[in-house]
C-alpha cells in the first residue's frame, strides 16, 4: 500500500517525482564507485543482425549497454563533431562514443553532482569532459553543439517540453537530436505531439522495446551477481526493479507492453 502511494504522488507531483529520483542517482553515484558499473541503461540486442559492431576485448562485457549508445548514435556521423549526452549517467556511454566514435568533444551533463564527479575521476580523455546541468536548463549558449544525444533518460525530467526547447535552442542549424526512452503506453500520443510541436524535424522513429526485452534477459544473471556482491541485502528488491531483472515489475510491463520503449532521430532544420 505504500509503494502504491508513493508511486500516486510520484505521478502526481512531476517536482516530487525529480526530487525523489534526483536523490536516488546521487546516493548511487556517492556511495558505489565500483569502476566496472559504468552504465546504467537496459540495454539493446540486436535481433535482426542488423547491428555491425565490433568491440575491443575489455568492452565485451557491457556490450548490450554499449549497442543501445551504438543504435542511438550512429544514425549521424560524430567524427570531429560537437556532440552533448544529457543525463550522462555513470559515464559509459560517453566514455564508449569519445573513444569509438571520434567527435572534436563530447560533453556529458547530469544532474546529479555526484555522478559528475566520479565520471570526471573515472574517464580522462582529450575530447571528453563532464559538467552539471539540469536538463529544462542546458547551461550553454544558442547554437552550441552538432549532436545532442539522450538515452533513458528523460521520464525523470520535470517538464519534457522544456528540454526538447532547450535541445532545439543548443543545436546549430542543420543538427540532429537522437533520443531514446522508456514510456506508459497510455503516454505515446502525450510523447508524439510533444516531439511533432518542437520544431525539430522527425527523420526516423523506432519502437524497440523487443530489443530491450532481449537485452535484459541476456543480462539478467549478471546483474543479480553484481547485485548480490556489492548491494547489502535490503537493497536487493529494490536493486532488482531499479535494474529491470527479468520478473520484476518494470520487466513484466514491458513484456506485456503496458511500458514500451522508443526512439526517435531529428533534426534542426
Amino acid at each position: 500500500m505504500i509503494t502504491q502511494v508513493s508511486e500516486f504522488l510520484i505521478f502526481l507531483f512531476p517536482e516530487t517525482k525529480h526530487l525523489v529520483i534526483k536523490y536516488w542517482y546521487q546516493h548511487l553515484a556517492g556511495k558505489y564507485h565500483l569502476r566496472e558499473w559504468t552504465f546504467m541503461n537496459y540495454g539493446y540486442a540486436d535481433l535482426n543482425g542488423d547491428l555491425k559492431l565490433t568491440l575491443r576485448e575489455d568492452d565485451e562485457v557491457d556490450r548490450y549497454y554499449i549497442q543501445l549508445y551504438h543504435y542511438v548514435a550512429s544514425v549521424t556521423d560524430f567524427k570531429d563533431k560537437k556532440v552533448l549526452e544529457v543525463g550522462s549517467g555513470r559515464g559509459g556511454g560517453c566514455y564508449y562514443m569519445a573513444r569509438y566514435l571520434k567527435p572534436s568533444q563530447l560533453i556529458g551533463m547530469d544532474y546529479s553532482h555526484n555522478a559528475v564527479d566520479l565520471c570526471n575521476r573515472l574517464y580522462t580523455l582529450p575530447n571528453l569532459r563532464f559538467r552539471y546541468g539540469e536538463a529544462e536548463s542546458i547551461p550553454f549558449p544558442d547554437h552550441s553543439f552538432d549532436v545532442v544525444i539522450n538515452v533513458e533518460s528523460s521520464h525523470c525530467y520535470r517538464s519534457v517540453p522544456k528540454f526538447i526547447r532547450e535541445v532545439a535552442r543548443v543545436l546549430k542549424p542543420g543538427g540532429f537530436f537522437s533520443w531514446a526512452d522508456l514510456r506508459w503506453s497510455s503516454g505515446i500520443r502525450e510523447t508524439d505531439r510533444i516531439f511533432r510541436k518542437s520544431g525539430l524535424r522527425l527523420i526516423k522513429e523506432e519502437d524497440i522495446t523487443p530489443n530491450v526485452i532481449r537485452a535484459l534477459e541476456m543480462v539478467h544473471t549478471e546483474k543479480l551477481n553484481t547485485i548480490q556482491v556489492h548491494a547489502p541485502k535490503y537493497m536487493w528488491k529494490l536493486m532488482r526493479e531499479f535494474t529491470g531483472t527479468t520478473g520484476t515489475k518494470v520487466f513484466n510491463a514491458f513484456r506485456s507492453r503496458k511500458k514500451v520503449y522508443l526512439s526517435k532521430f531529428l533534426q534542426k532544420v
